[in-house]
């Protein structure tokens, strides 16, 4: 089980701020500072047709033994391309790049490095309604042969006003990319799979602008 709280403030309409942590009881728990800035937009005419972003993160591990300070330390970087097709349905696909300053697990053979690429596809079935698929493939001959897994994430997303809730069942024991990408070895196959929930709430500082579900 994990549990993730994080705060989330936009200093422009294109660049955010993220600080959150978790607390994941086998790992010792991993404390996150995001920026994710909107490169490019869609636009309604399709002059834009794709939405990019981009998305830094660095991740301490606060507790456990290392040998230096440095160990503790992993970053994540990812870019998005997002389409929204038509009203109710939306994709993206990010390619990303992870790098863990100790190898996880620290074994023979494991890599600091893993380059990944996600994707995510939405489907509203009613207007406040939808579900969301997630899927992430790490490139690693490593992880092929001892047995990893891609995490893959099915889930129901409802939006009521300000909050949006999320019901997940999940074969990745993590909420972070950082910790889902380099320790993930739950298999469905196996029965290995979890209940996941989640609940974000957007609060408006600016009440010039009126915050629309999208």
């Amino acid at each position: 089980a994990d549990v993730y709280i994080g705060f989330e403030y936009g200093l422009t309409n294109d660049l955010n701020i993220d600080l959150g942590r978790s607390a994941m009881p086998y790992g010792g728990g991993l404390v996150t500072l995001e920026l994710k800035y909107a490169l490019l937009h869609q636009t309604n005419d399709d002059s834009s047709p794709l939405a990019i972003s981009l998305v830094g993160e660095t991740g301490l591990r606060p507790y456990g033994a290392f040998a230096a300070f440095g160990d503790r330390v992993s970053y994540f970087g990812q870019a998005i391309f997002a389409r929204k097709f038509s009203h109710s349905f939306s994709f993206e696909i990010a390619p990303s790049i992870m790098q863990n300053n100790l190898p996880v697990p620290n074994v023979a053979g494991s890599t600091q490095s893993i380059f990944s690429v996600n994707a995510t596809a939405r489907l509203k079935v009613t207007k406040l309604m939808g579900i969301v698929v997630d899927y992430a493939h790490p490139f690693s001959s490593f992880r092929n042969a001892n047995g990893f897994s891609d995490p893959l994430g099915v889930g129901i997303q409802v939006v009521t006003g300000g909050h949006v809730f999320t019901l997940n069942v999940t074969n990745a024991r993590a909420v972070s990319e950082i910790n889902y990408l380099s320790s993930t070895t739950e298999d469905y196959a196996r029965g290995q799979y979890r209940l996941g929930f989640t609940i974000s709430r957007m609060f408006d500082f600016n009440h010039k602008e009126k915050y629309t579900p999208r």
